[in-house]
């Protein structure tokens, strides 16, 4: 027989198949790794936002919060959050205000929801969401209603303000 030099079939069958089994193991997690990122993300800017309303109430809204866009314009939240859509890491977000009255106060609410859902793709698996109190809340993610003028009280609450007068966070 001749001296022949390279691989056989089988031996690149095997190689092919090693990769095929670190590939069904690495995508899944690395598809996780980004959902988790957005949420991680997504709550960063509901707390971003709640603080851009807090400010704009006390400045510029004379009593009253803002739209996304009014805090956009006013260059509380960046330009991704301040659009008449915001969308953000693989989140869209809606805020809900009430304008104060003679004998309601101002409210407001900001809500988040994953852009795609279900599937290989979601880029979420939460809703979140934080009223005018500064507590957040989130939910298993299902059709979001926007209605609701302030974050609903079946939601789990995730954080809310430290009792402590600085601004912390607490579990």
């Amino acid at each position: 027989m001749k001296n022949q030099k390279g691989f056989s079939l089988i031996e690149l069958l095997i190689v092919v198949v090693i990769i095929g089994i670190i590939a069904a193991i690495a995508i899944p997690n690395l598809l996780a790794a980004r959902r988790s990122a957005n949420e991680g993300s997504a709550q960063a800017s509901i707390r971003t936002v709640h603080g851009a309303q807090m400010t704009y109430q006390s400045t510029t809204g004379s009593g009253n919060y803002g739209s996304m866009t009014d805090l956009g314009t006013q260059n509380l939240v960046d330009t991704q959050l301040g659009s008449a859509s915001p969308q953000k890491s693989g989140y869209n977000f809606n805020s809900v205000k009430t304008d104060r009255t003679t004998t309601v106060p101002a409210s407001f609410s900001v809500y988040a929801s994953p852009v795609v859902g279900v599937g290989l793709t979601q880029t979420g698996s939460k809703d979140y969401c934080i009223s005018t109190e500064g507590v957040m809340k989130a939910r298993a993610m299902i059709l979001l209603d926007t209605d609701e003028d302030a974050c609903p009280e079946n939601w789990e609450v995730l954080r809310q303000p430290a009792t402590s007068t600085t601004n912390s966070w607490r579990l």
